[in-house]
């Protein structure tokens, strides 16, 4: 079966990573997420593998909350257990199936725990209760040959979110350096890039792109050059808000890369020495 086949199949039957098996408002925290993995790390470490994988495949067990459930995947890409739909998927061979960027999802998992025990992993999934291609997370546990996980959808960032990663950025960039602080910002698994959000840095003089969480490679590029979907000059407003108050907000009509459709968006910006600092967030 072709990768775009299987990773069709597993969408259609609502059973990979991506699917839910809760009602509508039923979206599981991230703290809860962590909860029920550390829940199901004891429990296989208490019980053992095959005593494990029955339970956690329990559609009715202690083990499927909200719109969370655990999985348990073999090194070679097979589904040992699975608390969405075991019926369909314990038994499947998920190596090949990548995620809506494209990402091939489990090899990526196989990969990170061979480095270390736990990992915390971030792709893009179809959420079937959305609609949307969403921002998500997964906690990975590896015990020998098998991988367990629980994944979570990330919470949509917020007005204070964007603010408060945005003052994180300038006082990281105030105390050590925007030379160090550029880095850092176009790291983009790095602490300046949370979900939906990320952090970009403008020079005032050159108009060009110093960082940028999503896209570093446009760094040195003229960010002048931009315009949203409207033809708004969006980062010439900023820099000329920079020049002039310091701070402010701009909004404008852009692209999400995470679910691929024409958003509103805000963007706050401050000035730090001579660069703006930015961070948006999409709005409702």
């Amino acid at each position: 079966m072709s990768t775009f086949s299987l990773a069709v199949r597993l969408a259609g039957l609502l059973l990979a990573l991506g699917c839910g098996v809760a009602t509508a408002g039923e979206r599981a925290t991230p703290r809860e997420a962590r909860a029920l993995f550390d829940q199901a790390v004891k429990y296989l470490q208490t019980n053992g593998p095959e005593k494990s994988w029955s339970t956690f495949s329990n559609r009715k067990g202690p083990f499927v909350k909200k719109d969370l459930y655990v999985y348990v995947i073999d090194r070679q890409g097979t589904y040992i257990a699975n608390g969405a739909a075991p019926e369909a998927l314990v038994g499947m061979n998920v190596l090949d199936s990548v995620d809506a960027s494209g990402t091939p999802l489990f090899r990526h998992m196989i990969a990170v725990t061979d480095k270390q025990t736990e990992a915390r992993i971030r792709y893009v999934w179809l959420n079937r209760k959305t609609n949307h291609v969403e921002p998500k997370n997964a906690w990975l546990y590896r015990q020998g040959d098998y991988i367990l996980g629980v994944g979570y959808y990330s919470p949509h960032a917020t007005a204070i979110d964007a603010q408060k990663l945005l003052g994180e950025a300038v006082a990281f960039a105030i105390q050590n350096g925007l030379s160090k602080a550029t880095t850092a910002f176009n790291d983009t698994k790095g602490a300046f890039v949370h979900d939906d959000l990320y952090v970009f840095a403008v020079n005032l003089d050159t108009g060009k792109f110093e960082a940028h969480g999503v896209n570093p490679a446009w760094t040195g590029t003229d960010a002048r050059d931009l315009h949203d979907v409207e033809g708004h000059a969006l980062i010439q407003e900023m820099i000329d808000l920079a020049r002039s108050k310091g701070t402010g907000v701009v909004d404008y009509v852009w692209r999400n890369p995470v679910t691929n459709a024409v958003e509103r968006k805000r963007t706050f910006i401050q000035r730090v020495d001579n660069s703006l600092l930015g961070v948006g967030y999409y709005l409702d």
